[in-house]
């Protein structure tokens, strides 16, 4: 704690994040569990990128968002993942004030991207379905590469005013965060500054972010359901589904969440369950994403049997 110039406060210069139990039996079973997780995370999203890269079938603008959304996962899980294995291990785990700025940013920063990305990849499904003909020019090189740079550039400025929300609080009380990384709502609690504005406009920017990525979600569906209502083809029907139904189950579970934590009343959950949603949301579905996408997509599956023969008989 310093000193804040003539006044008889203090400044918080670190916080203690409290972590998800204080069992510590539960603690043992959990930094297992989550370390498998996180390294099934790693390991299955670099392999998703690592396939995608190496495989020339997969060079679409699908496959190229779906290889951007595996990074974005990498860093999203990784922004938190391994700071809460620390807590489990450690009595009391301490975070320093940059480096709570930090992993407030970076949490932001990927999670931004994911909600780009997904809408970016029902757009693509959209113009794939009802616009076939259309498709090499709609989605073309640059237009991926355009959509790609709105997702970071709009990921940079939201995580960057989350950022300056944080340095613009004044932390001169308790700094005891009851999360197991610096979200932005439990460290609203602890600042002892006013923090109206710094609530309403980061409410004002997730609410924004979320309503245009999942009208860009529901109105590309709409007319995806609408085309493949139709179709006379059994077959073309079946076919169409089965490139958005992983796509469908990965928005399903993110927005599901995103919405439970954001957009639910506060007073309709307890801190404890707004931990184990976020953990779901942060730890586990980077962790699914990947499943989800090679087991219901055949080209995935047929790129890995081609890559895997390649390497046998070579």
């Amino acid at each position: 704690m310093d000193s804040l110039g003539a006044g008889n406060h203090t400044a918080v210069t670190g916080f203690i994040l409290l972590g998800l139990t204080d069992d510590p039996v539960l603690r043992i079973i959990l930094f297992i569990l989550i370390l498998c997780i996180y390294l099934v995370t790693v390991t299955g999203n670099l392999s998703t990128i690592a396939l995608i890269r190496i495989s020339s079938q997969l060079h679409h603008p699908m496959y190229i968002f779906l290889s951007h959304l595996a990074f974005a996962d990498i860093g999203y899980s990784s922004s938190v993942t391994p700071n809460m294995l620390v807590n489990f291990l450690v009595e009391t785990n301490t975070i320093s004030y940059l480096g709570c700025a930090v992993q407030l940013g970076s949490a932001v920063f990927f999670g931004t991207v994911d909600c780009f990305l997904l809408a970016a990849m029902a757009y693509d499904r959209f113009v794939a379905i009802c616009n076939p003909l259309l498709y090499s020019t709609k989605m073309s090189t640059r237009v991926c590469a355009q959509l790609l740079v709105v997702a970071y550039i709009g990921a940079f400025f939201n995580a960057s005013s989350f950022s300056t929300f944080f340095f613009s609080f004044h932390f001169c009380g308790p700094n005891q965060v009851n999360h197991f990384f610096c979200d932005f709502a439990p460290l609203v609690e602890l600042s002892c500054s006013d923090v109206g504005l710094p609530v309403v406009l980061s409410s004002i920017t997730v609410g924004s972010l979320v309503a245009v990525t999942v009208c860009v979600i529901a109105v590309s569906y709409i007319y995806i359901l609408i085309t493949i209502l139709r179709m006379r083809s059994t077959e073309g029907r079946q076919k169409a589904f089965s490139t958005c139904t992983s796509h469908l189950t990965a928005v399903t579970l993110f927005y599901g969440t995103i919405t439970f934590i954001y957009v639910m009343p506060k007073s309709s959950y307890s801190a404890d369950q707004n931990k184990v949603v976020s953990v779901f949301y942060m730890v586990i579905i980077p962790m699914l994403n990947p499943l989800i996408y090679s087991l219901r997509n055949n080209e995935i599956q047929g790129a890995l049997r081609r890559e895997l023969a390649k390497k046998i008989f070579s």
